[in-house]
């Protein structure tokens, strides 16, 4: 996370305050084509869909465990108020209630974590005994696997996912655009990503401590509770009376604050990226009146992709999958062109197709096992691989076939003359 703020303060936003468009993926216009835009417009698109259903599933998913509502109800009521605000009032609104539901979510983990820790018979060191036990905070397997979710492939995957959304995620570049200058935009990306470290550890710390707490009460949990559940579990039957409320009321914030910005950037990209307003007297209605039908259509959306996740097994693990897939392109594209000066537009469609190839050889590869003959063909590296390689491929390959490409003009001028 450090690496990657630094590096979108180093790199990214200069570039997009530069560029001055409302869209991210203006710039690809710019240095590789419209066919660059669209692509990378398309697959945020796809990753803001899965995102925001993956989110509203998680949010459903609580409120089920605690009141017994429908999660289907959830998700539709849900979506519609977030929805309703962030067409209200726009970028300003989501970046405000944002800020009023991030001090919330914060708020609620504190408690939480409070209540946990002097929950256990013990007092709170039994938490970390438990935890270290059972290697709780071990990092992973330091040796040099590929194909389990060893500390390096989990750390590869880290500094990828959050190179993409610090460099290049419409959510990001959207608040790097409305601060005051440069400097304040650095500012918000680098304090960002180093908030991030606290907030993120504390989550995680819940993830431990109720581990340990259910680890000593055995009876109470239900058996084969899945994950997702949990912490739901322990919100409605074990808080103080009065915390639940608390509790719910940051799930939610945490929930809905992602949503309204994934649904604001993603009505923003299309109006930028697909349509084409011309400024006259009624351009302003017309953008709004696009603007309105993204965010309606990009809702209605998620609530069925939110729904079609009811029965996964591990939403987090399939959101992960789901990113590393549809983001490897992009970002493989995006530093081909800033950092391949001398790229030109055929040589980045050759890296993004090889890249999209590679993506798609991975990401299918557990649909071949089931032929007997395609066994041999089988990806044997962990799927949080795939947007390590996605993005190496792109990069690599186009970097390798503009130096090619150039030096066959280059002779074939030669030749000519």
């Amino acid at each position: 996370m450090p690496l990657a703020s630094f590096m979108a303060a180093r790199f990214f936003v200069p570039l997009y305050r530069s560029v001055n468009s409302p869209s991210a993926y203006h710039y690809l216009e710019q240095r590789f084509g419209p066919w660059a835009k669209i692509y990378a417009s398309s697959m945020y698109l796809l990753t803001q869909l899965m995102r925001t259903g993956t989110i509203l599933y998680l949010l459903a998913l609580t409120l089920n465990v605690i009141m017994g509502w429908s999660m289907v109800t959830i998700i539709i009521i849900t979506c519609a108020c977030v929805m309703i605000y962030a067409i209200m009032g726009g970028i300003q609104a989501v970046i405000w209630t944002d800020a009023i539901q991030g001090i919330i979510l914060i708020a609620g983990a504190v408690a939480c974590m409070i209540i946990l820790l002097f929950s256990m018979p013990s007092g709170p060191d039994q938490i970390f005994r438990i935890a270290a036990e059972n290697h709780k905070f071990s990092l992973g397997s330091l040796k040099p696997d590929l194909m389990q979710s060893s500390f390096w492939v989990v750390l590869l995957y880290g500094i990828f996912i959050n190179l993409q959304n610090f460099g290049i995620d419409q959510n990001y570049i959207q608040r790097y655009m409305t601060a005051v200058d440069d400097k304040q935009a650095k500012k918000s990306a680098i304090y960002g990503g180093l908030l991030y470290i606290p907030v993120s550890m504390l989550f995680l710390f819940i993830g431990t401590s109720l581990f340990a707490y259910y680890s000593i009460h055995q009876n109470i949990l239900p058996p084969s509770t899945p994950s997702d559940r949990v912490f739901p579990f322990f919100i409605f039957h074990n808080l103080p009376a009065g915390f639940t409320g608390l509790l719910i009321a940051s799930v939610f914030a945490a929930g809905m604050s992602t949503i309204s910005t994934s649904v604001n950037s993603s009505a923003t990209v299309i109006l930028n990226d697909f349509f084409k307003v011309r400024e006259n007297g009624d351009s302003n209605r017309k953008s709004m009146r696009i603007l309105y039908g993204s965010t309606l259509i990009f809702s209605l959306l998620s609530i069925f992709i939110a729904i079609a996740m009811i029965n996964v097994k591990s939403a987090l693990d399939a959101w992960w999958k789901l990113a590393s897939i549809f983001s490897g392109g992009m970002l493989g594209l995006f530093l081909l062109g800033y950092f391949g000066k001398k790229v030109n537009n055929t040589s980045a469609a050759i890296g993004v197709v090889s890249g999209v190839l590679v993506i798609g050889w991975m990401s299918l590869s557990p649909f071949l096992a089931r032929f007997e003959c395609m066994k041999s063909f089988i990806n044997p590296f962990h799927s949080y691989l795939t947007i390590v390689f996605g993005t190496a491929v792109v990069f690599i390959t186009g970097f390798l076939s503009g130096i090619f490409l150039k030096k066959k003009a280059h002779q074939l001028t030669k030749n000519a003359n």
